[in-house]
């Protein structure tokens, strides 16, 4: 790549008002420039103009429905830049005093949250240190299924056929709050996609933060061996 080129695509998340939109996007949906103008607390015509550079720069994807403007992140590769960033620039020492209303969004979101479109906080890190524990994910040598991982997901309906498509079947995500990985890749996307569907975790509010419910708890428990406990 030509520095020039790495240096305009830097350009795009040295913004505030960017990076906002770009962290709100995390949460994997398609949101409109009005909501991320609210989210960002800026005039719709400024969240616009920023959008505007985005799309053109390949970091957002658009799409149009009547008078609606739809932008999600471009893909997968992007969401995970924007996560490790997220963990390289999130401070390692006590945080700032700040409201409570801000507190307690913030342990929900370091508690369990979505990333893109697999699951993160302590949520994420605990699912794949379980699944480490029992064999069914190594970490050794980069993240990899094993085949009683494989058999893990085919049992609860989710077969993931190795090598089929570009992503990587399972790839470990720097988790900005834990500071450990958690799982990411198609197996991620699909583990994180069954728990919303099947009622594991549900959202709340309208940041990215999930919930794990008492059918998640006993459904993670029966299956990885994970104490209710660790999931509050």
């Amino acid at each position: 790549m030509a520095p020039e080129k790495l240096a305009a695509l830097a350009a795009l998340f040295a913004d505030e008002t960017r990076a906002a939109f770009l962290l709100a996007l995390l949460d994997g949906r398609a949101w409109t420039a009005g909501e991320l103008a609210r989210h960002a607390g800026v005039a719709p015509s400024t969240a616009s103009e920023h959008l505007g550079r985005l799309v053109a720069g390949g970091v957002l994807g658009e799409e149009r429905q009547g008078r609606h403007r739809y932008v999600r992140l471009a893909d997968a590769g992007i969401a995970r830049l924007v996560e490790e960033l997220a963990a390289r620039a999130e401070p390692a020492g006590p945080a700032a005093p700040r409201g409570l209303r801000a507190v307690n969004a913030g342990r929900a979101m370091a508690r369990g949250r979505t990333c893109y479109d697999h699951l993160a906080g302590r949520l994420g890190t605990t699912i794949a240190g379980a699944m480490t524990a029992r064999g069914l994910l190594r970490q050794d040598t980069g993240f990899a299924l094993t085949d009683a991982g494989l058999a893990w997901f085919a049992d609860l309906g989710l077969p993931l056929v190795p090598g089929r498509g570009r992503r990587p079947l399972a790839r470990g995500c720097l988790d900005w709050t834990e500071r450990r990985p958690h799982l990411a890749g198609l197996a991620g996307a699909e583990l994180c996609r069954h728990a919303l569907d099947a009622g594991w975790c549900v959202r709340i509010g309208s940041e990215r933060a999930v919930r794990v419910t008492a059918a998640g708890e006993r459904a993670l428990h029966a299956r990885l061996g994970i104490e209710p406990a660790e999931l509050r």
